[in-house]
């Protein structure tokens, strides 16, 4: 523990300065899941955590399902354990191993797995709303979001909007934080954890080095951007059409950009506009550029 560490009291007025993990307290008043680590319950509420994103964003699979990004590197960095122990409580939540609260679907070809995230009470909206605001709150359950606290149910306490256990985000008290911010930072972040897994990042990283992680800070920027459109090579493009293709982006391509710049003699005034014109058109040109190479080395 770090002596040096001061911190203050709360007053009222400083009270409700946090943003929160919500943690559902069935998981550890329910018998059911006695069984289940501390650990593996915190995990279950970052990743409950997460589903916000996926819908604002529309990650549904064709059954309307929703899912989430959420990589075993973000469980060590988060709880900050080790990765035997990160599997491990993967494994507690799985369906194949553990309890059923999340089911994993590998999707191939160097594609990041999606993960499920399930419902601990298919009926815990009528427990604690009586009245849906809107249809989307009729087709919620309880993962997404608090219900009205005056209908709690005290019969069905398990269930209710007083039944919440919170985490604070982060160590420091944060003044003025939003909700907008902190969905900024986390966006930020999944969008930079899928494109390191398209890129088999873990694998090219000793070849390219820091390069590699400016390349993927410029591609969250574009991705993340709130501008409708990005500029391509002195063109405006719809920021939707660039990020489609940003997120087509895998190792191969990362070469053609590396290689594109390894070749160019030209004298680049602005490399950040540059880099975000190359990597959109690595997609189209990639095919291209290494049949004219090898014809090159082969006819000269």
């Amino acid at each position: 523990m770090t002596k040096d560490l001061k911190l203050n009291y709360h007053y009222a007025e400083r009270a409700e300065q946090y943003s929160f993990y919500r943690m559902p307290k069935v998981l550890f008043s329910d018998r059911r899941f006695k069984g289940l680590s501390t650990e593996a319950k915190v995990l279950y509420g970052l990743m409950l955590d997460r589903m916000g994103l996926s819908v604002k964003h529309q990650w549904f699979d064709e059954k309307n399902r929703v899912y989430i990004y959420y990589s075993l590197e973000d469980a060590m960095e988060h709880l900050g354990c080790g990765k035997d122990k990160g599997v491990k409580l993967f494994a507690e939540l799985d369906t194949e191993k553990g309890y059923g609260l999340i089911e994993r679907k590998k999707q191939g070809q160097g594609k990041p797995t999606i993960i499920y995230v399930k419902e601990l009470c298919g009926n815990a909206e009528v427990l604690t709303s009586e009245k849906p605001k809107s249809a989307l709150r009729e087709n919620r359950n309880q993962d997404f979001g608090k219900s009205d606290p005056n209908k709690t149910n005290i019969n069905n306490t398990d269930f209710s909007d007083t039944e919440i256990i919170s985490y604070p985000i982060g160590d420091e008290p944060v003044e003025n934080s939003s909700d907008d911010a902190i969905g900024l930072i986390e966006e930020h972040k999944a969008y930079k954890d899928l494109i390191k897994k398209n890129i088999d990042y873990d694998i090219i990283k000793p070849q390219y080095g820091e390069w590699l992680d400016e390349i993927i800070l410029i591609m969250v920027d574009v991705i993340c951007s709130r501008s409708p459109t990005i500029r391509i090579n002195k063109q405006d493009y719809p920021k939707d059409v660039v990020k489609s293709r940003y997120l087509k982006i895998t190792s191969q391509h990362i070469e053609y950009i590396h290689d594109s710049l390894k070749d160019n003699t030209s004298n680049v005034r602005n490399i950040r506009a540059f880099l975000i014109t190359t990597i959109y058109n690595s997609t189209e040109t990639l095919d291209n550029f290494y049949s004219a190479k090898v014809n090159h080395d082969l006819y000269g």
